[in-house]
């Protein structure tokens, strides 16, 4: 699509860990869209794949991948992340220059990035979208919070996909007693609205997340999933070139859906097995959902918030090693996550970008 260098171009541009950031710039994009700014996407990997699905009419750049790779033994998730972290480095300070250069070639009048902190200037208006104020590690929860609430003041702003008031979802990791930099608590974001429609699936499984800890789930629910006694509809998490769908008995694959598709196929859904990233967290919610989580082995901020929500009986949980198909029957005695409406004021928020 040709750019109108005299339109009011932001760039938007998710981390690709997972596909969870990148969905949550969905209705951020709508909204540009929608208040008459012209978004520009930029990310790398599956993320952008998947953005450029969802918006073809919409330009996509590709900044350098942070090469986020999980250990296949989630005791040692933090040791690897630390090994990466020289080529993160890199990868920051190459997104940040690369940036520069189309703040002028797309003469833009903003930036919101998601988790990516190499992505702002100081010459135009940049926001910074995440739900981790503090970032949990361990023993070194301090140091990681420290890290990157530094990296945050850079920002002009920080939003937050959270209620600033209790009850929230994000519990310590979106909330700080005392910030000394501007945070704006937007409410939950979903791409997803609830539809009465119904029901075709007694379970509906939806995998994410970077590898290899993605494929290990996959591969053993595929083992597990057959037993189940109900129809289910199996959501890889894979975006791949073309859609792929496999029959097998009662269950149905798909390497990815679209997000028409998800939105539907969530709503024909009694029950909903998945990890307990934030996004997949923000989509139930808007949804109303009854679901049963898996988080990531070694990921404290999964982790975290799968052990939050069992313990206000909302959602159930079960670690990756531990799971059994008969464990889904406790979500019956679980509330699900309510639903609760949420207004996002756009327009307040891109005021922003107005700004000479």
């Amino acid at each position: 699509m040709p750019l109108d260098l005299t339109s009011k171009n932001i760039l938007v541009a998710p981390l690709n860990w997972g596909l969870g950031h990148a969905t949550r710039c969905i209705p951020i994009i709508k909204a540009l869209e929608a208040n008459q700014f012209t978004p520009i996407i930029a990310s790398d990997g599956v993320a952008l794949d998947m953005l450029r699905k969802e918006f073809p009419h919409l330009i996509a750049l590709e900044l350098p991948s942070y090469d986020i790779e999980y250990a296949k033994n989630g005791a040692n998730f933090k040791w690897k992340m630390l090994k990466n972290m020289p080529r993160m480095i890199d990868a920051v300070l190459a997104e940040k220059k690369q940036v520069k250069k189309w703040v002028k070639e797309y003469n833009l009048t903003g930036i919101i990035s998601d988790n990516r902190i190499g992505v702002f200037n100081k010459k135009v208006q940049s926001v910074f979208v995440t739900h981790q104020l503090n970032v949990l590690s361990g023993n070194t929860t301090w140091f990681s919070s420290r890290l990157h609430q530094q990296a945050m003041r850079k920002f002009d702003e920080c939003w937050v996909p959270d209620w600033e008031e209790k009850p929230n979802l994000t519990g310590k990791l979106g909330h700080v007693k005392k910030a000394d930099f501007p945070i704006k608590y937007l409410g939950p974001l979903s791409r997803l609205t609830k539809e009465n429609l119904r029901k075709r699936y007694d379970l509906m499984v939806i995998l994410s997340g970077p590898e290899p800890q993605r494929g290990m789930l996959e591969q053993r629910l595929r083992d597990l999933i057959p037993e189940y006694d109900g129809e289910v509809i199996f959501i890889c998490g894979k975006v791949e070139a073309k859609q792929k769908k496999e029959q097998s008995g009662h269950v149905t694959y798909y390497n990815f859906m679209t997000t028409q598709q998800l939105q539907e196929t969530f709503n024909e859904s009694a029950l909903v097995l998945c990890r307990s990233g934030y996004t997949t967290i923000m989509d139930l919610a808007k949804l109303g959902k009854k679901a049963f989580f898996i988080p990531t082995p070694g990921q404290y901020e999964q982790e975290y918030l799968a052990k939050k929500l069992q313990r206000g009986g909302l959602v159930p949980f079960a670690a990756q090693d531990d799971f059994k198909l008969e464990d889904l029957a406790q979500a019956q005695i679980y509330k699900g996550l309510p639903e609760r409406e949420n207004a996002v004021h756009w327009k307040n928020l891109f005021c922003l970008f107005e700004c000479e």
